[in-house]
């Protein structure tokens, strides 16, 4: 692959990810997870009825949303209650990765999902994905974003992942990936930009996707004008017999 993009301060930056099961999926089959074992589905609406014909078990949830929306809704939490993750310090067990590449957030977000469902896939063994998690397992955030940031590997995988889709490489991306995931009986949001994990209260493996989905709902009630969503569910594939 040619050498690095790099934005006006010199920080490297990747071509966008694009929302695409199809390509998500290929591109972390390539990676080191079976493709009997799990898979990204789209969830096509955040009502009970719809939610329910999602595969389950489901794993993470990943999110695609227009930076400003995020925004506002951190906004109106600030005006009327402090943040919940300030109550309480997240559990140790939750991965979490900072994002130091530009454009990267797709990517950070799988990581984020795979991570933090590892106990519940079987990646295929010497792997890149299990190699990268038996590596970054003992690191901080920042140690992890230095180790995805220098991996030539996982940049090069990416960018060819991302040539798939039809978004164009820029650095005035306006769309966001978080992921949602359940640990210790809590709801994480997981965002590489922010400083930890954002608490959203109980949840359970089983209830992880309905717990997500209202506080998406409450994202998108918020920005109704914008289009720019997108839900992805990372569910286990249950063997035949």
């Amino acid at each position: 692959m040619a050498g690095s993009n790099r934005d006006s301060s010199g920080n490297k930056i990747w071509i966008p990810l694009e929302a695409n099961p199809d390509v998500m999926n290929q591109f972390l089959w390539g990676l080191g997870l079976r493709e009997d074992d799990a898979e990204l589905f789209d969830v096509y609406g955040l009502d009970d009825e719809i939610l329910s014909i999602v595969p389950t078990p489901v794993l993470s949830v990943v999110f695609l949303f227009p930076c400003d929306a995020r925004a506002d809704m951190e906004k109106l939490e600030e005006k009327e209650c402090a943040p919940i993750g300030e109550s309480k310090e997240p559990s140790e067990n939750v991965y979490f990765m900072k994002q130091t590449v530009g454009n990267a957030c797709g990517t950070v977000g799988l990581l984020h999902a795979i991570g933090n469902a590892i106990s519940e896939i079987n990646l295929i063994e010497e792997s890149y994905l299990d190699r990268f998690f038996k590596s970054t397992a003992s690191m901080d955030p920042l140690e992890r974003a230095a180790f995805l940031e220098g991996d030539r590997e996982m940049e090069d995988s990416h960018n060819i992942a991302a040539s798939f889709g039809d978004t164009e490489a820029s650095g005035n991306v306006k769309e966001h990936f978080t992921c949602f995931t359940c640990v210790d009986g809590e709801l994480y949001e997981l965002d590489g930009r922010k400083s930890q994990p954002i608490l959203h209260g109980p949840s359970s493996h089983d209830t992880l996707l309905h717990d997500a989905a209202k506080v998406i709902k409450q994202i998108i009630q918020r920005n109704q004008d914008s289009l720019n969503f997108n839900v992805m569910a990372l569910s286990k594939k249950m063997s035949s017999f």
